[in-house]
């Protein structure tokens, strides 16, 4: 299961902000860091200003901020927030034999997505920031 490209995009975004918490930062920088083109990244924090998830300082020295500490914000937020995680709730085909439960094919395939939910509900930005390991998210190691 992939998650879209907008999704990684936006995780990128706010794990960067998660490590520059003190720091007003602006598309530009952000989108650099993240390797993003510029447009997409000012699209991608649009959507994320409107969740509520970041907030926009206008003017020169202006830029995006969380509006959160990354403790108390998940993945499942970020993802949410830009393009929600699809649930298979009726058969995709519509047969109307299976119009009161899933067949094992897309029952299976919905159990799926749940764990996938239910671990990017339990995994906070702070656990990505925080993590220890030889690389830092985001970042080229020397």
């Amino acid at each position: 299961m992939r998650m879209c490209q907008s999704a990684e995009y936006a995780l990128r975004a706010v794990v960067w902000l998660a490590a520059h918490p003190d720091t007003t930062l602006s598309t530009p920088e952000i989108a650099k860091r993240t390797q993003v083109p510029p447009g997409y990244m000012s699209k991608v924090l649009q959507v994320l200003a409107h969740a509520g998830l970041v907030e926009s300082n206008p003017g020169r020295a202006g830029g995006f901020r969380l509006t959160q500490g990354p403790e108390e914000v998940s993945v499942l937020d970020i993802v949410n927030a830009v393009d929600t995680l699809k649930r298979i709730r009726r058969c995709p085909l519509g047969l109307k034999s299976h119009r009161h439960e899933l067949c094992p094919l897309h029952r299976r395939l919905d159990q799926v997505a749940a764990i996938v939910e239910r671990a990017y509900a339990e995994t906070t930005i702070a656990m990505i920031a925080s993590e220890t390991s030889p690389l830092r998210a985001l970042a080229e190691t020397t």
